[in-house]
């Protein structure tokens, strides 16, 4: 390990180790030295070997149950690496080492050699980690924390059937696997597999990053949810709210009717999140969000400059959120449209939207709202009422979705 590259590869390791300590499915990191040769680094004893050896000795697979006590450490870790800007990026059954022989020993996650911090903004683009693992977005070369979401999809998959979901003989073979195949779900044993832990490992397999869900809201799926779940703070909400204090009326009118077609399943998430946020007269302000990432704060925090996003969330000072607009403003479009029932859920909100928002616009004010340029106005005449120029249900849903116009092709991404 004499590269200029290793050294300072492993150098980033010991500076995250340092500076991520305070949980307890994390490794625990005692010191580092160098001499002319190597870096040394001194962590806990895990004594308990690898997850991957765990798999192994159960005949390839565990049950549902014995999956998910698995899956609640793993999360939970992960859910904290993320709200403090690190991404691990090589998140696989050999780097989840048990502290013990029990088989009820906690859990550990390890080997930060290809970690970064990564700001709530920042996409990376160099491609990392682990084949069978690596994420769609990761081989795009535009990627941020949804990819170790993917990688965790991977191991739910592996956990539960005991095979890969994507295979090939050769790197470039499982590379094309992972960006155009879709999981088998068909041969044993996933008929005999719950539907909800169908359901779990397909919302983390979701080619599509920003439908996949975060750790934490992971934790909240039915699947894994407890009576009184406790979710870890989300970095999510914070990009979403930031998002919202910055759109304009009509936008903030179609998310409040989003919102108010959400399902009770929805309404779990947000309200923990909410409650985390420590409402002050069931409001939250600037100063909750504030506060809520102070209590979490560690080194990385600092590193990753974290605390920056709240400069793009000022307008919360004197307009605190309920915790009814706290759900307009803390959903994301792109995660529900990957719910089965997102039809319905669509078609509640157009008629709140129709009664309390819905306005007549041009075509050209919806392509100012949608951040789009004159080639677009023959694509947008759908989307709006010939009868009362008002928008239509497509393009309330086209509206709440945003498309991406290249050249002067028009593509709609659903």
């Amino acid at each position: 390990m004499t590269t200029a590259i290793s050294i300072e590869d492993v150098r980033r390791e010991v500076k995250i180790l340092k500076a991520l300590s305070g949980h307890q499915n994390l490794v625990k990191f005692y010191d580092a030295f160098e001499d002319a040769n190597n870096v040394y680094i001194v962590m806990e004893l895990c004594e308990g070997g690898e997850l991957l050896d765990r798999i192994l000795s159960r005949g390839g697979r565990y049950t549902e149950e014995d999956a998910k006590s698995i899956l609640v450490q793993i999360l939970n870790v992960v859910a904290f690496c993320h709200l403090q800007g690190v991404v691990h990026r090589d998140l696989k059954p050999e780097n989840f080492l048990f502290t013990k022989k029990e088989e009820d020993a906690p859990m550990k996650v390890i080997d930060f050699g290809l970690s970064d911090f990564i700001r709530p903004d920042q996409r990376l683009n160099d491609i990392v980690g682990s084949a069978y693992y690596v994420a769609p977005e990761v081989l795009h070369r535009s990627y941020s924390i949804e990819a170790d979401m993917w990688s965790i999809g991977v191991i739910t998959y592996i956990l539960l059937c005991g095979s890969r979901p994507f295979w090939a003989r050769t790197e470039s073979g499982i590379f094309r696997s992972v960006l155009r195949a879709d999981p088998n779900f068909e041969d044993s044993p996933w008929p005999s597999v719950s539907a909800e832990a169908r359901d779990f490992v397909k919302r983390l397999l979701n080619k599509d990053h920003r439908k996949r869900m975060t750790a934490s809201q992971a934790l909240a799926h039915p699947w894994l949810r407890t009576e009184n779940p406790v979710l870890p703070l989300d970095i999510l909400i914070f990009k979403l709210v930031k998002s919202y204090t910055r759109a304009s009326p009509l936008k903030r009118a179609a998310l409040k009717a989003l919102s108010k077609a959400l399902t009770e399943e929805e309404l779990i998430y947000l309200r923990a999140q909410f409650n985390l946020l420590e409402p002050k007269d069931g409001r939250v302000s600037l100063n909750n969000f504030k506060m809520a990432l102070t209590k979490q704060m560690t080194d990385a925090m600092r590193e990753s400059r974290v605390f920056d996003i709240l400069n793009l969330m000022e307008p919360l000072s004197y307009k605190p959120l309920d915790f009814e607009e706290f759900c307009a403003a803390a959903i994301s479009t792109y995660q529900l449209e990957a719910l089965e029932n997102w039809e319905q859920i669509a078609s509640a909100a157009f008629e709140h939207f129709e009664q309390e928002g819905n306005r007549v616009i041009s075509v050209e004010e919806l392509a100012q709202e949608m951040n789009l340029g004159p080639t677009a106005y023959a694509f947008l005449k759908d989307c709006i009422r010939p009868s009362d120029r008002k928008l239509s249900f497509l393009g309330y849903t086209k509206y709440l979705h945003g498309v991406t116009i290249r050249g002067s092709s028009t593509r709609h991404h659903r």
